[in-house]
């Protein structure tokens, strides 16, 4: 079944949309939540309230790419459950450790003005990254979206660990350089 149809059954509270989602999407959420998690209960958790959520937002909105719709709530709603469940302590996830390589270059929003900052630093940022190489632009993806471990990048794309270690510090670097170029505050 195509992604249309399956937004087409959450429109029409088909509930069959949940099961067909599952068996499409069920294993890419999975993994998600798990690279951020590292529970495999609490990530199991986060897929299920994945659907719930997808179930609850369609309709109104249609999403144009369903998977990239049902990875954000899973990224989303995983990172919720990480910052719960590590409040004063550290996981067996991989997110402190992508946390801290990235913590440099972002930080937390409380106000409408740092709303818009964010908002023009990820425009800043989804810039910076169209000026990648295809490659470059998805160990960053993979990396610090998808939460990916260096060696789980490094064996997708036939590199050495320390070749992806290497080209995201590098990334980093160029994109630091970038965000102070364009006025950021880092």
């Amino acid at each position: 079944m195509d992604d249309a149809q399956i937004v087409q059954l959450y429109w029409d509270r088909n509930e069959h949309a949940l099961a067909v989602t599952a068996d499409k999407y069920g294993r890419y959420c999975a993994a998600i939540a798990q690279n951020i998690l590292g529970n495999h209960e609490d990530a199991e958790e986060c897929v299920n309230d994945t659907y719930l959520n997808a179930w609850n937002a369609m309709p109104p909105h249609r999403p144009g790419i369903l998977s990239a719709f049902l990875g954000k709530i899973t990224r989303n709603l995983s990172l919720n459950r990480y910052k719960y469940t590590t409040a004063g302590k550290r996981g067996g996830s991989r997110a402190p450790a992508v946390f801290d390589e990235i913590a440099e270059l972002v930080s937390e929003t409380n106000s409408v003005e740092q709303e818009i900052d964010r908002r023009e630093l990820v425009k800043a940022i989804d810039t910076f990254l169209e000026g990648l190489s295809r490659e470059k632009r998805d160990i960053f993806v993979c990396r610090y979206w998808y939460f990916d471990s260096i060696p789980a990048i490094a064996s997708r794309f036939g590199m050495t660990e320390n070749h992806v270690s290497v080209t995201l510090n590098r990334i980093r670097s160029k994109l630091r350089k970038y965000l102070t170029e364009k006025g950021f505050e880092l």
